[in-house]
């Protein structure tokens, strides 16, 4: 009886696994591409290792648009805002830009959607770090954006570090 319970258990698991990586694989296949550009990180954080710490500008002004807690001695927790998604403009490259905080409004041709997590006082849009092969580190010190795959409910998948003429850093692996 347990082999059976242990059985459908296991079966049950790897299907939600595979279906699990059969939507991201879609998402990066046929997500809307958009770039975000990088803000400005403590440059002792910039490169630790082999990743690299992000913040993006679109997090600074979510993070101004967004509601405070009047508790002024809560340092870094003062959003009062849940997790959520908010209107981003694409201009003619795909670079997006703040429009609003998205309150079920309808979207233009030129707008997405992207989902936006509070942690600690501060906005995240899907991961504060790249990971990158060891040694690699000097081949990113030009990335200026990130691209993202958007899917269709808002959700983010980091692509790829892109320079300031989004030109797609690749280190060479001969190196």
């Amino acid at each position: 009886m347990y082999r059976k319970i242990a059985l459908v258990s296991l079966v049950v698991i790897l299907a939600l696994v595979n279906w699990s990586i059969f939507v991201k694989e879609k998402q990066l296949a046929e997500g809307q591409i958009v770039y975000l550009d990088l803000a400005p990180v403590d440059p002792r954080s910039l490169m630790q290792g082999d990743y690299m710490a992000l913040r993006f500008q679109l997090a600074d002004e979510v993070y101004k648009a967004l509601p405070k807690t009047e508790d002024y001695n809560r340092w870094r927790h003062d959003v009062a805002a849940p997790d959520g998604y908010v209107v981003v403009s694409l201009d003619e490259r795909n670079i997006g830009s703040f429009k609003s905080i998205y309150v079920d409004q309808a979207l233009s041709a030129n707008e997405v959607i992207m989902r936006y997590r509070v942690r600690n006082g501060a906005i995240k849009f899907a991961t504060n770090a790249y990971f990158f092969q060891e040694g690699h580190g000097e081949h990113y010190e030009s990335a200026r954006f990130g691209q993202f795959r958007v899917g269709d409910t808002g959700e983010l998948l980091l692509t790829a570090m892109y320079d300031i003429d989004l030109n797609k850093i690749t280190p060479n692996e001969k190196e």
